[in-house]
């Protein structure tokens, strides 16, 4: 299933029934009291959220959605029923921007829920308007009509590990490895082209679509994902040692990260040096990780056709996030 993280949607509560003008109809008096009953509130607007990261693709073709009208009120002074609630699902992480009012509401925790908009009022009946000046009255009022608005909804993926790096770093490969997720792979840039998600003893892994330099500008594919490297509790930073000056190719994506939001480089982060298996003189290899471990705090390596160094890095990430 396509990863979906943002949609824009047309939504309306339901509208107030309709109050009426009835009558009792009694033995020997065709036209007794008032008996007009008031109409049903319409259906409220609800968001829920739910710990499923592909909800918004629900979304993606259908994009009217409206909640049911109040009934109108009936004889025998009986009220119309309420129309029944809207309620949309939505992922854990999700942030709705009602753009009629630019409110924004939040949804960060499962199950949540959040009222968006508020379903119309239902009419009076005539017998509302009995009074001891007026025994007969001929009035009614129509329900009011249901709030209505356009959101744009937008997913910050929340995830325990974030797995970020310049595209074909490893990232998609090494979530395939510590989780089964199965994502597509492949030796050309952008081959993910959105997050994939993965699961590993009960931590959630994200692997953030690759970053180049320009992208908080919009270039690429990493300014429209870098907004799910708020929500990860730890980055995992992948260069691969295709690059000649490994470094360098950390300080890309950091930029990238700083421009969209300096706050983010303030998450804990582990640097791993991907595709060590290129390095066929194994002391330059040595070398190599030696002056990265100088440059930062915490250097791993692995190589995708050494399982031993796939279970050593996938132990030692997951001690990080407990």
């Amino acid at each position: 299933m396509a990863f979906i993280d943002e949609v824009k949607i047309f939504v309306k509560a339901g509208n107030g029934g309709n109050g009426v003008i009835r009558w009792l109809h009694l033995r020997g008096k065709e036209f007794g009291g008032p008996s007009g009953g008031d109409g049903g509130a319409g259906g409220n607007v609800f968001a829920r959220a739910l710990r499923n990261a592909h909800l918004l693709s629900l979304y993606r073709t259908k994009k009217d959605y409206f909640a049911k009208k109040g009934e109108d009120g009936k004889k025998d002074s009986l009220h119309g029923a309420d129309g029944e609630n809207l309620e949309l699902l939505l992922p854990v992480g999700s942030i709705i921007t009602n753009l009629d009012t630019g409110k924004k509401i939040y949804l960060s925790k499962e199950g949540e829920t959040a009222l968006l908009l508020q379903g119309g009022k239902g009419g009076r009946g005539n017998e509302f308007f009995k009074s001891s000046i007026n025994t007969t009255p001929k009035k009614c009022t129509l329900g009011t009509i249901g709030k209505e608005a356009n959101f744009f909804i937008e997913v910050e993926l929340i995830a325990d590990i974030g797995l970020i790096g310049l595209p074909n770093a490893g990232k998609t490969s090494l979530l395939n490895e510590f989780t089964r997720a199965h994502a597509k792979t492949g030796d050309y840039p952008f081959t993910t082209l959105e997050p994939n998600l993965g699961e590993c003893f009960g931590y959630i892994i994200s692997d953030i679509p690759g970053l180049i330099e320009g992208a908080s500008e919009g270039r690429g594919l990493g300014y429209k994902f870098l907004r799910h490297i708020r929500r990860v509790k730890i980055l995992v930073h992948l260069i691969s040692l295709e690059n000649e000056e490994p470094i360098k190719t950390y300080n890309i994506v950091r930029s990238e990260i700083e421009k969209y939001d300096s706050e983010l480089l303030k998450k804990k982060e582990i640097v791993v040096l991907t595709k060590t298996d290129l390095i066929e003189d194994k002391a330059e290899l040595k070398k190599i990780i030696a002056k990265m471990k100088k440059r930062f705090k915490t250097v791993k390596d692995v190589s995708l056709y050494d399982n031993k160094s796939i279970k050593t890095l996938q132990e030692f990430v997951l001690k990080q996030v407990k």
